[in-house]
């Protein structure tokens, strides 16, 4: 007997500007052995199948109307350790402590998601190799670590007193 999916809508959450990645994650810990969690979304949640990938999780995604998608993450192998948390600079960041000062600076902390994220990928990618970007979000970027990441592109980011999180970024 198979173990139905665990729905989680994050759409309410989407449309009121907020950030589901922790309702995700909780809900990721809450599955049982084998089961599958069905997502539903306001946009194909693209950066979030690599998170679930290095948790073991193979994604199948199809529009279901009106610019919502639903997402299944089926559990294919073991999931790896979690990551630890970030200390505010990647792995992949130059090992010198002497970075540039940024040639831009970016506020994106009023954007709706999946905007900050976009935007600050579009700036990175107008740098030249070795320059910086700083950026202003509303919250810590995962998915924006994950892309970095993956682009070869170091950073270093904070929560600033006043409660958003500002990230410097040098591209790779």
């Amino acid at each position: 007997m198979s173990v139905p999916h665990y729905d989680l809508d994050v759409r309410p959450i989407l449309r009121e500007g907020g950030e589901p990645f922790s309702a995700i994650m909780e809900a990721v810990a809450a599955l049982a052995p084998g089961q599958s969690l069905r997502l539903l979304a306001t946009f194909k949640p693209i950066p979030l199948f690599q998170v679930m990938g290095q948790r073991g999780f193979e994604p199948s995604a199809r529009e279901i109307g009106n610019g919502d998608w639903e997402v299944v993450f089926t559990p294919v192998a073991a999931a790896p350790a979690a990551e630890p948390e970030r200390a505010g600079q990647a792995a992949t960041a130059v090992g010198d402590d002497t970075w540039p000062e940024p040639v831009v600076e970016l506020d994106n902390r009023e954007l709706e998601p999946p905007e900050p994220l976009v935007r600050t990928l579009e700036g990175v990618e107008a740098l030249q190799p070795g320059q910086t970007l700083a950026a202003l979000l509303p919250r810590e970027p995962v998915f924006l670590f994950e892309e970095l990441e993956a682009r070869g592109h170091g950073w270093r980011g904070e929560f600033e007193p006043e409660g958003h999180y500002r990230v410097v970024i040098r591209r790779g």
